[in-house]
């Protein structure tokens, strides 16, 4: 049941904010779908699920045309969109209720309980929803995303307001649900894209810069670190003389952060250099560039 989307583009007026892009996602894949603001991943969500028309472009979502039969496509969807709309007079079960009876969902009172129960809605659910904080609105309207059991789950900023602990939840709500639909979710909060997925695309003024497992994507930044901890206090220069180092950063006189193009040479001459100068090392060793790096340099050089 996968999405398809195919050479997807969305004006406002000469202003290109969906650019003719391309992508698929398959069964079982938890994407992340990152860009920074205005980049066109709100507006690319809200066209797969037929709440905008693209200007151009097909897409298609589990063998339905969402241009051609944009009802039958919601009903394998389950949408949280960035701004949550919900009725702040209504108490959240009368509220899922109508949920229910819109998605014409069988067994309602069983379904309500699980969805309740799996969002962690109970301490809160005697409340009208207009009572509740930010964290908990945002635990309703993913409640109502799940209620009819899609498919498919687009999730824009899903832990939006939720604190530390109930972000740790809702995540383990969204790997859950990844194991058999296919979860399509933006965040800002990237150390939470690296705990949840393996692919993501990132997107920046309208177009698609980078599609691809976080290590490739990371592959592709020139740039590695090298961290080495020496026992005895050491000057800036020794290092600087060595070939390979493009930055140095100074923790204190005994550690250092190297940035290289070439970790694995840097680290044979950083062992040479001990040798000759009777250093010890306590600690040796290379990290890959970290994710926000990453979508640093693909959306600024973009």
């Amino acid at each position: 049941m996968p999405i398809q989307v195919q050479n997807l583009t969305k004006l406002y007026g000469e202003q290109r904010a969906v650019d003719n892009i391309s992508f698929s996602i398959q069964s079982g894949e938890i994407v992340g779908f990152l860009g920074p603001n205005g980049a066109g991943k709100s507006t690319t969500m809200k066209m797969i699920t037929g709440y905008l028309q693209p200007d151009q472009g097909v897409i298609n979502v589990n063998g339905t045309d969402v241009g051609k039969n944009p009802l039958e496509a919601k009903r394998k969807i389950g949408y949280l969109p960035e701004s949550n709309a919900l009725y702040y007079d209504m108490y959240i079960r009368e509220y899922l209720n109508f949920i229910a009876e819109v998605h014409q969902v069988k067994n309602q009172k069983e379904r309500i309980n699980k969805v309740i129960e799996l969002t962690g809605l109970n301490r809160e659910i005697k409340k009208k929803i207009g009572q509740l904080s930010k964290g908990y609105k945002q635990r309703v309207g993913l409640a109502a995303a799940l209620l009819h059991d899609p498919e498919i789950l687009i999730l824009d900023e899903p832990t939006s307001g939720l604190d530390p602990n109930q972000i740790i939840e809702i995540r383990q709500v969204i790997k859950d649900q990844g194991k058999n639909k296919i979860v399509l979710f933006s965040s800002h909060i990237l150390q939470e894209v690296e705990a949840l997925c393996n692919r993501i695309i990132i997107i920046n003024k309208g177009k698609i810069v980078a599609d691809d497992t976080i290590a490739k994507l990371q592959d592709r930044i020139s740039v590695n670190v090298v961290k080495v901890s020496f026992k005895e206090p050491l000057e800036p220069e020794w290092l600087r003389r060595l070939n390979y180092v493009k930055e140095i950063h100074k923790t204190d006189a005994h550690n250092w952060s190297i940035e290289t193009d070439q970790p694995e040479e840097l680290r044979k001459q950083l062992l040479e250099l001990s040798l000759q100068h009777n250093l010890n090392i306590v600690s040796l060793q290379s990290e890959n560039v970290s994710l926000e790096e990453v979508f640093k340099e693909l959306t600024t050089k973009a």
